[in-house]
């Protein structure tokens, strides 16, 4: 079996320099990193996780609480995760929770204390004071995405102002018969993601003097989109802009304005918010999140902890920005 004194021999290099230069931890040359690598790769060597674990007193291993495996959102911003801790030699240890308390005690105080982890990220979860405290309690870094939580280092998009930016959008080209379809106001909370879209989305009308806008719940699928788009666009007083708090419910709304045999954008506006990669084919306006990226820009903050950084409490904003497809123009005359 290949060892680590093997590697170090074919590299010309000490095997402290192989360890640190596979762990992607410590000082070591681009060059010399490379020629490790390349020795390794050669040789078949593999770094033994348990003895790693041993000697740095690491797992390994980072934990990532996610409320939905099948949404695109969640699963872009966890590719983003995966790419940047393997490429540091950290594994993905994935727990998925729902609203149902019993489950969610059963992540927080047993599933995640059970296994050995060093970091963990959260994405988009409302967390409440135990549950954040359990977090806490488990003594390692942790970061959020999305999920306004004061006492965590929080990266997030500023939905307030993607919310706004996109109803601008719609007014600056002539709208003022509108609809939002997204947080249903009566269960998503103001801090919610959906809930600041809305609230943006509220905002600017006010603003605007526009009076007479509707809202229609939807649950960020494109069948949900797709609804709550055939609801409006059957109004007798139907919209002529509509607005999704997500690029897979616009998708829907596009689908239901073609149902109806409307086209968009002639006889209806559509933007959605996402930077969903089908939205390329459905010519979608959206206010791209850069969803990948904010999974890349998490692992690197957790990663930066564990190499020493002190931890950042509060909000670090992301970037987002309007990407015109031309699924939207101004309404008909």
């Amino acid at each position: 079996m290949v060892g680590i004194d093997d590697v170090a021999r074919a590299a010309g290099v000490s095997t402290a320099t192989v360890s640190r230069a596979l762990s992607g931890r410590g000082p070591v040359s681009t060059a010399t990193r490379d020629r490790v690598r390349t020795a390794a790769e050669r040789l078949g060597y593999v770094v033994s996780a348990a003895a790693s674990s041993l000697a740095t007193g690491r797992a390994r291993a980072v934990g990532v609480v996610v409320p939905f495996l099948d949404r695109w959102f969640f699963s872009t911003v966890l590719a983003g995760i995966s790419d940047a801790l393997v490429r540091r030699g950290y594994d993905i240890t994935l727990y998925s929770v729902s609203a149902d308390p019993g489950e969610r005690r059963r992540v927080f105080d047993d599933h995640l204390r059970r296994r050995r982890i060093d970091a963990v990220i959260t994405i988009a979860l409302e967390l409440d004071a135990e549950e954040s405290a359990s977090l806490r309690g488990l003594g390692v870094p942790i970061v959020a995405i999305a999920g306004p939580n004061p006492l965590l280092t929080t990266l997030t998009v500023d939905d307030l102002a993607v919310g706004r930016l996109a109803t601008s959008h719609l007014l600056d080209l002539g709208h003022r018969r509108l609809t939002h379809i997204g947080a249903d106001a009566a269960t998503d909370a103001g801090s919610t993601v959906p809930g600041l879209r809305r609230r943006g989305f509220e905002e600017v009308l006010a603003e605007a003097g526009v009076t007479g806008a509707r809202f229609e719940p939807a649950d960020f699928t494109i069948e949900g989109g797709s609804a709550a788009a055939a609801r409006a666009l059957s109004a007798p007083d139907a919209p002529t802009a509509l607005f999704a708090a997500s690029d897979e419910m616009a998708i829907g709304a596009i689908l239901a304005a073609r149902e109806r045999g409307l086209r968009v954008p002639e006889d209806v506006s559509i933007i959605g918010v996402d930077g969903h990669e089908l939205g390329r084919w459905f010519g979608l306006t959206t206010i791209d999140q850069f969803a990948r990226g904010q999974g890349d820009r998490a692992a690197e903050a957790v990663l930066a902890e564990l190499d020493g950084a002190e931890p950042a409490p509060g909000r670090g904003t992301l970037p987002f920005e309007l990407v015109d497809r031309g699924s939207t123009a101004p309404p008909p005359a």
